[in-house]
Order: C-alpha cells, then sequence, then structure tokens
C-alpha cells in the first residue's frame, strides 16, 4: 500500500497590470515588508502610483519601548521602508495599536482613503485567522490584521456608495469612488494570483531592514540573514505555483 499523495495545487494566474494607482491598507508598520513589498517596488518601477495606510503607528510592538517612545521610531522606519520600494506618500490613522476591532468607524477611514486616493488596485493583508507563507500554516493570525482586513474588504464598496458614510461628502468634500476593480490580500492561506518577485525582491529585503528598532527585539539572528530568509523563502514557496519564478502570492477578489 502506498502513501497518498497530496493533491496538486493549481498555478497562480498572473496579478492584473492594467491599473495605474494603487491603495495599501494595513494594521502596523512593517506588515506589507513582510507581504508584499517586492510587487510594490516592481509596480512602482513600472510608473505606478502606490499609498500606503496604517491604522496604526505600532507603537505597541516592541516590548522594550514605551508607546509613548515607540510610535515616533516606527512611523520614521516605515516612512524610510516606503521610500526604498518608490512609495512617497505614507498616511496613518492612529487607530491604538493592538485593540483594532471592525466596526462602522474603521470601514469609514479607510472609504474616506479611498475616495481621496481612487485607486484602481487595493491591497490589504490577510484578514482570515491563520497565516499562510513559507513558515506560518496554522499560525494564529493578529486581531488587528483581521479586523483590518475584513474592514478593507468591505470599505472598498462603501467607497462608491454615496448614502453609505454620507458625512464623507458632507464634512469631507469626498465624492463616491466606484473605481476599485480589485482588493488583493497579502499572506492568504488562499492565494490565487502571483505578481512577480525577482525584480523587486532585493530591494523587498533592504525595505525590511529599515524597521531597524523592531527588528533587533524580534530574532537574535543577524538582521539581513533573517530578512533575506523570511522573504526568498516565501518567494520560493510561491515559485511552485507560478512557473518556477520566485513569486508574491494574492488572493485577488475581483469587483
Amino acid at each position: 500500500m502506498t502513501e497518498q499523495q497530496a493533491p496538486r495545487q493549481a498555478p497562480l494566474q498572473p496579478m492584473p497590470t492594467d491599473w495605474q494607482r494603487a491603495l495599501a491598507v494595513v494594521a502596523h508598520p512593517d506588515d506589507l515588508e513582510y507581504g508584499c513589498s517586492a510587487a510594490i517596488a516592481d509596480w512602482t518601477d513600472g510608473g505606478r502610483e502606490v499609498v500606503y495606510l496604517l491604522a496604526t503607528r505600532g507603537e505597541a510592538g516592541i516590548d522594550t519601548i514605551a508607546p509613548a517612545e515607540c510610535a515616533p521610531v516606527r512611523e520614521a522606519e516605515q516612512r524610510a521602508s516606503a521610500a526604498v520600494v518608490g512609495v512617497s506618500t505614507v498616511e496613518f490613522l492612529d487607530y491604538r495599536d493592538g485593540v483594532i476591532e471592525y466596526g462602522p468607524d474603521l470601514r469609514r477611514d479607510i472609504a474616506a482613503a479611498i475616495r481621496r486616493h481612487r485607486p484602481e488596485l487595493v491591497i490589504t493583508l490577510n484578514h482570515r485567522d491563520t497565516w499562510g507563507g513559507a513558515d506560518g500554516g496554522g499560525v494564529w493570525n493578529s486581531p488587528d490584521h483581521k479586523a483590518v482586513g475584513r474592514a478593507t474588504l468591505d470599505a472598498a464598496g462603501d467607497a462608491g456608495n454615496r448614502w453609505i458614510f454620507p458625512e464623507l461628502i458632507t464634512e469631507q468634500g469626498l465624492e463616491p469612488w466606484d473605481g476599485v476593480r480589485w482588493v488583493a490580500v497579502s499572506g492568504t492561506t488562499t492565494p490565487t494570483h502571483a505578481a512577480d518577485a525577482g525584480p523587486g525582491l532585493e530591494r523587498s529585503v533592504e525595505s525590511l531592514l529599515r524597521h531597524k528598532a523592531y527588528i533587533e527585539v524580534l530574532t537574535d539572528q543577524d538582521p539581513e540573514e533573517y530578512v533575506r530568509s523570511f522573504l526568498t523563502g516565501n518567494a520560493r514557496q510561491v515559485a511552485d505555483r507560478f512557473g518556477g519564478r520566485p513569486a508574491v502570492a494574492f488572493e485577488l477578489f475581483p469587483r
């Protein structure tokens, strides 16, 4: 009797490229750098515009630094990290790190950003209960990631409906934007698409290394060795479903 083989996973489809503007919405500094900055580097190199929106400043992320001191450190590191991959606009919503709650307030704030920036592609991080990736299968996800990811998926629709959050029009002058064509979720356990990581992989390593204060307390490993191993490991795992090319995986939700 032979051991039953695991079913072959379906190939991942290429991410769409017929867009010009993207908005990436995540909970914390470093979320995008651990997730999809190699793809973002390639997109900005091709002339596309990507804006970052972070729900928090990551002030609860370093045990040895009090939140009031930590927030400006992590904000500065995030801005430096974004610049490495060609992102010049980084906005913060100033929700409290670690206790973000899914609900209308969060949806409204994300919908407002979508109306301001008018993206065709919205990017967020895994909203599911567990992580995928080279090392993360079965690991429980952060409540902040789940709340922000789910709210982003919903806000993509809210942004186009003038009767949901009408105060965005009356108080902020933000007219509806119904031009979001896709929401792409990074770090998901059920990816459907991928973007070639090769052209942007080195810059993604450099980008994550900008989160120096965070990485120094996260691991005893040499920072560059740790970052390179993590990012290249994930990209190579995705390659098995993307024609052998290192890639960044996404679960794509068309709208």
